[in-house]
């Protein structure tokens, strides 16, 4: 994943080109503004001098001191009266003082530049030809300060608009790109996440929290937050899909060696016996006076062989259940016969580990499917409650139908309950999963065989605690709907 100091942070991305924007667009506005109120005060001052200029061309009156203080009062200009031939000067407005200290050369000068400086003070100069009695020459001076002034006048309020224009927007502008920003670096940070394997977890959005688990997508960003959601979740099922086959698969091929070599030794072993059987045959006088001999009871050791041969069968018909699929087709099963036959076949180990085993007959009961892998599911069940339950302990075998509320059997549910603490905390959750066992000598095969055969007949292995016993149970259907495989029979 690329490192964000490799590139610009978004938030710099957004956050100046939309401020500059701003500014840009308000400093244009106030600068147009300002250069127009200019333009228009310098306008309104050209117009007053015109205006000035043609009162005193139309006016026949010859000017006078109180002629020139009123037109001073009403327009705020100076006036001079002046000769350009001679130095003297005529009637003015200005002071003694500031009239002395200007002369007829800068006069001019200043004519020619529209523009001139009385003392500390700058005016703009007009020229304005009377027609009274007497014409005369009249230079119209307006104080720079008031154009400024005027202009200001005009300028302010703009500039204050656009301050508070831009005290608004700004904050407003940093907080929204902040906040787009933050939602796409959250999104981004869960995308790399994802990139390095956690699948699965979401995203939620502050703004959607309140509306958790049923989050309303508002906009294009939390259309995206959903997506990425989506793909998570789709992801992490995948990767978990991916995982489970090839747990399977290898599941399977081990399996299918365990079979193969186990069942090459039972068919040796029942050889075997079934060679001591014909070669050391022993009628029934001679089994009774050897009884008699020994003071004790038939010996049983070569049945009880036999029987511990029908369990590892049973073992390894359930290992082939993981390896391969099975030929076998299926039917109509006796539930008594099928709990008889893994009562028959566990009961030596029961004699053996001191746990007493009870076998609830359901009289009559029948369930669908196939005989050899049910019972190698049973057994398996049953083995493990006989480890489970230890010495002293009680092991049950039961089968139940369960009825819907027509009465009518919907299920049957073969159950395996002991006496045991029960699985390990550590392993419940993954309790039937290949190579899970809280047993030091198991390899956690048990219970896998049970569930992939339970899956096979369209059913559940489900297991709980009741009244401090653990209880197994394979829920199969009525009749064997929706089991798989069938068509392979």
């Amino acid at each position: 994943m690329v490192s964000p100091t490799h590139h610009s942070s978004l938030t710099r991305q957004l956050v100046v080109p939309v401020v500059g924007l701003l500014l840009a667009a308000v400093l244009a506005n106030v600068a147009f503004a300002a250069w127009l109120a200019a333009r228009r005060s310098t306008e309104a001052v050209r117009k007053q001098q015109m205006q000035v200029a043609t009162a005193l061309a139309a006016s026949r009156v010859s000017l006078s001191m109180p002629v020139l203080d009123a037109l001073h009062r009403l327009t705020g200009s100076h006036f001079i009266v002046w000769n350009e031939a001679s130095s003297v000067r005529g009637l003015s407005t200005l002071t003694p003082d500031s009239l002395n200290s200007i002369d007829n050369a800068r006069i001019a000068s200043g004519i020619a530049v529209a523009a001139i400086t009385v003392g500390t003070q700058r005016y703009q100069i007009g020229v304005v030809r009377s027609q009274g009695v007497r014409p005369e020459t009249v230079l119209v001076l307006t104080p720079r300060d008031a154009l400024v002034g005027t202009t200001l006048d005009a300028v302010w309020p703009v500039l204050a608009v656009a301050a508070a224009t831009l005290a608004v927007l700004i904050p407003l502008g940093m907080r929204t790109t902040g906040t787009l920003a933050r939602r796409i670096g959250s999104i981004e940070r869960h995308v790399g996440r994802i990139a390095e394997g956690q699948f699965g977890e979401r995203l939620v959005e502050a703004r959607a929290r309140h509306t958790w688990p049923h989050p309303e997508p508002t906009d294009e960003i939390g259309r995206l937050v959903i997506g990425v959601n989506r793909m998570s979740t789709m992801l992490g099922e995948l990767r978990t899909s991916l995982v489970a086959g090839e747990r399977q698969r290898l599941l399977g091929q081990l399996a299918a060696g365990f079979a193969h070599e186990l069942r090459n030794a039972i068919t040796g072993a029942r050889l075997a016996i079934d060679l001591h059987r014909r070669r050391c045959p022993m009628t029934a006088s001679a089994q009774e006076a050897h009884t008699r001999l020994l003071d004790s009871p038939p010996d049983q050791s070569l049945a009880v062989a036999i029987r511990q041969l029908g369990i590892v069968e049973e073992e390894v018909r359930g290992l082939l259940a993981l390896g391969k699929k099975t030929e076998a087709k299926p039917s109509v099963l006796s539930v008594d016969t099928l709990l008889t036959e893994v009562r028959d076949l566990t009961s030596p180990r029961c004699e053996h580990a001191g746990v007493q085993l009870h076998c609830e007959h359901p009289m009559g009961l029948e369930v669908f499917g196939r005989h050899d892998t049910l019972r190698a599911a049973m057994v398996n069940l049953a083995l493990n409650g006989i480890d489970a339950a230890g010495h002293g302990g009680t092991v049950w075998l039961s089968g139940t139908a369960l009825l819907s509320g027509a009465g009518s059997q919907e299920h049957v549910a073969l159950a395996v309950v002991d006496t045991g603490p029960g699985p390990p905390e550590a392993i419940r959750e993954a309790l039937c999963d290949p190579f899970v066992t809280g047993k030091m000598e198991g390899i956690g095969l048990g219970l896998t065989v049970a569930k992939t055969v339970a899956e096979e007949h369209g059913g559940t292995l489900e297991w709980d605690r009741v009244n401090d016993r653990t209880r197994f149970t394979i829920l199969l259907p009525r009749s064997g709907e929706g089991a798989s495989h069938w068509e392979c029979a």
